[in-house]
């Protein structure tokens, strides 16, 4: 599992047009959400989130970044739906994910499956991990990643 002080696994996941992205080559500081599936009530609304507050990251100077298991395609079929400013990757082949600890046993209706933890990773300038949200709630998540980055 990936924690403070960490760097992140030397992966390679896919943007939503499908040009491969180093997750280790990304420039600090970012951050990095953790989402289980595009265009679901809950991912929708924390993507418009971060979404809303995009002019306050980039101010910040912080870029932000979505991440889930959907193909490129559905990634730019979901940020055109709802008008996202955020950058959306793709890690189909679970590589960065399972590496990050984020592929966790989840539990529905008493039914045990495994899935993306909601998570979210602030990566400062020299590419460390700076601060881990675990099992995120997405009511006031965004406001208070960017209050973190405020901080740095």
């Amino acid at each position: 599992m990936t924690d403070m002080g960490e760097t992140l696994p030397k992966v390679s996941v896919k943007d939503s047009a499908g040009n491969a992205v180093a997750l280790a080559d990304l420039n600090g500081p970012f951050v990095l959400y953790y989402y289980p599936k595009a265009d679901t009530p809950g991912c929708t609304n924390e993507a418009k989130d971060f979404t809303a507050l995009a002019a306050e990251f980039r101010k910040a100077g912080v870029t932000v970044y979505g991440m889930s298991k959907d193909t490129p395609a559905k990634l730019a079929k979901f940020a055109d739906k709802y008008g996202l400013s955020v950058s959306l990757l793709s890690d189909e082949e679970s590589d960065a994910t399972e590496q990050m600890g984020v592929w966790v046993e989840k539990s529905l209706y008493g039914k045990k499956y495994m899935g993306i933890e909601r998570c979210t990773f602030l990566i400062g300038k020299d590419g460390k991990v700076a601060r881990v949200w675990r099992k995120v709630k997405v009511k006031g998540h965004a406001e208070e990643v960017l209050a973190a980055v405020q901080g740095l």
